[in-house]
């Protein structure tokens, strides 16, 4: 359903935390002009964690408006507790959201069993497009593959961004799912070689920085043109390690701010601002994308 390169897009914010909406709206506009496929709405790198409800609602609505369906809107509407990720995902198809991107319910720590009911239960309680998001490093659940191919043959879970930058995982998803789910890469890292092996596209957050580049690489990849992806993405490899040399979206928000996109100092506790110790590890992986900042 979705192709190519998706951007994890950051929510910008003033000094004060309040979202910045000027921002906002450049950042849009820069991601339609530079080709990218889709927009992630508060979703991870969109700091949904700090986000309270109405915010959440805001940013998303605002997106979408702002997108003038010139580009997908994926809204990020996941959350541990399975009521209120259903009243997400609800309201997204309320607002005109083309999709929902749902990430594997935090903290408590449900069975197998618990994310098969969780996300049954939404698909079928929403009748929008689902995307499941598998990154146990931040969640602590893993989304086995046994569990995904359960999910599968529901209707409306179209896909899902594996983040665990773990090949043979995404490799054993497909074969199991086969043409019943499209597999996505949420490691910028790995996602050349995931899009080769069949993968449909990179919900990245390296494409924040670096859209055009990315959208072609992602391009590249999915026509099977190793030789061309290859180059391309080696443009990007610092960036794609440097942009997570503290949490995410932690680095790519100050690079973000040094190319004019919101201030560096717009982020919500419990992140700060990049450590200065970091600025020039990351102002060099900008140079080496030829990044103009």
């Amino acid at each position: 359903m979705f192709r190519g390169s998706m951007v994890a897009m950051i929510t910008p914010m003033t000094p004060t935390g309040a979202v910045d909406e000027a921002a906002l709206e450049a950042l849009v506009a820069f991601h339609i002009e530079n080709g990218t496929d889709a927009i992630i709405a508060v979703g991870t790198t969109g700091e949904s964690a700090t986000l309270s409800p109405a915010e959440h609602v805001h940013v998303v609505k605002r997106i979408i408006t702002l997108a003038q369906g010139k580009i997908p809107v994926i809204a990020g509407t996941g959350s541990n507790s399975t009521q209120e990720a259903i009243d997400l995902t609800q309201e997204a198809l309320t607002l005109g959201a083309d999709a929902c991107l749902l990430v594997t319910p935090y903290y408590n720590k449900p069975t197998q069993e618990g994310l098969y009911r969780h996300f049954k239960s939404i698909a079928e309680a929403v009748a929008i497009p689902q995307i499941l998001y598998n990154v146990p490093g931040r969640t602590v659940a893993d989304l086995l593959p046994e569990t995904v191919e359960r999910l599968a043959p529901i209707a409306n879970i179209v896909g899902i961004k594996e983040a665990t930058g773990n090949l043979e995982r995404a490799r054993e998803i497909m074969q199991r799912c086969g043409d019943q789910l499209e597999v996505y890469s949420g490691d910028d890292a790995t996602a050349m070689e995931l899009i080769l092996m069949g993968g449909k596209g990179n919900i990245s957050v390296t494409a924040n920085v670096v859209p055009a580049l990315m959208q072609k690489m992602c391009k590249a990849a999915l026509s099977g043109n190793r030789a061309e992806a290859e180059q391309l993405d080696a443009q990007m490899r610092a960036l794609h390690f440097t942009l997570f040399v503290e949490a995410n979206p932690i680095p790519v928000k100050w690079a973000l701010a040094q190319m004019g996109y919101g201030h560096e100092e717009g982020i919500r506790l419990p992140l700060t601002p990049l450590s200065t110790q970091h600025h020039e590890t990351v102002r060099q992986a900008m140079r080496m994308a030829n990044v103009q900042f």
